[in-house]
């Protein structure tokens, strides 16, 4: 289960987003009816959901289809060995949805050609700063609505690392949150300022569980499916030739390969997460 909903979690310290020791698995929330939280358990095969707040039944109704049950993988056939291994390794692996676009695209934005630890960071900020204590767990938050968002003061998104250009984007977005909704297509995404191929791909992973959006721009991603599938780095255009016999599964494809340890070697110093106080 954790393997389906881990897309949706913003590194380890996530304020909407925990894993308890008993690895069930809570997330928070805003809702078309409210703030909400749920909490996802098992036994055996058996997924147990309990939900709290005024999102609650909304939140239960869409645990079907946050753990994938939309998903179509019937048509997936690998065509690498590594992708063959990985399917056999990840049987249970299916693409899920959240249904909730918005909360999809800030962090997506937050995360544009930063490093992941300093768009965490800013998340985390942002999140104890405006969310709302998450119904039934205190302790975590839930992702502000939209007109929250619009009314963040400029030294709150200074303090939170982001710098004014993803700031105006998401603001943006947040003026056009109702028709984001009714509307997720990469066109519609691709429509608002600041949204690329990059980010308009990261939202529909996570809201529309689109089994074949692509990251493409993502600085890591080309040089991996290279190597897992040909032992070489590619670019992007490299990358998605190499993808197109999967047509209708690329993201699935490339979330397997992220599992396979099958990376190009390291050169050079890891890039450092800047300090936000410097902007």
């Amino acid at each position: 289960m954790l393997d389906v909903l881990s897309p949706h979690r913003r590194g380890s310290g996530d304020p909407a987003f925990r894993v308890e020791r008993d690895g069930s698995v809570w997330r928070a929330s805003h809702t078309p009816e409210g703030p909400g939280t749920v909490r996802l358990g098992w036994s055996g095969d058996v997924v147990e959901a309990t939900a709290w707040g005024a999102g609650a039944d909304w939140l239960l109704d869409g645990v079907p289809e946050l753990l994938g049950a939309a998903d179509e993988p019937d048509g997936f056939v690998p065509l690498h060995d590594v992708v063959r291994e990985q399917a056999l390794r990840r049987p249970g692996l299916r693409i899920g949805r959240t249904r909730r676009v918005f909360e999809a695209l800030v962090p997506a934005v937050m995360e544009q050609k930063v490093l992941g630890q300093e768009a965490w960071r800013g998340w985390r900020y942002l999140l104890r700063r405006f969310g709302e204590p998450a119904p039934g767990a205190p302790h975590m938050r839930v992702p502000p609505p939209p007109g929250v968002w619009v009314r963040i003061p400029s030294w709150e998104w200074h303090r939170s690392g982001l710098e004014a250009v993803r700031a105006r984007t998401i603001i943006g977005a947040a003026r056009v949150a109702g028709r984001l909704e009714e509307d997720a297509g990469e066109a519609r995404l691709r429509s608002l300022p600041g949204i690329g191929v990059w980010t308009a791909a990261e939202i529909r992973q996570r809201a529309a569980g689109d089994p074949d959006a692509v990251s493409v721009g993502d600085y890591h991603l080309p040089g991996l499916v290279g190597w897992a599938l040909v032992g070489r780095k590619v670019d992007d255009a490299g990358m998605l030739e190499l993808l197109e016999p999967y047509a209708g599964h690329r993201y699935r494809v490339t979330r397997l390969l992220e599992s396979s340890g099958r990376r190009p070697p390291r050169r050079g110093p890891r890039l450092p997460v800047r300090d936000y106080r410097s902007f």
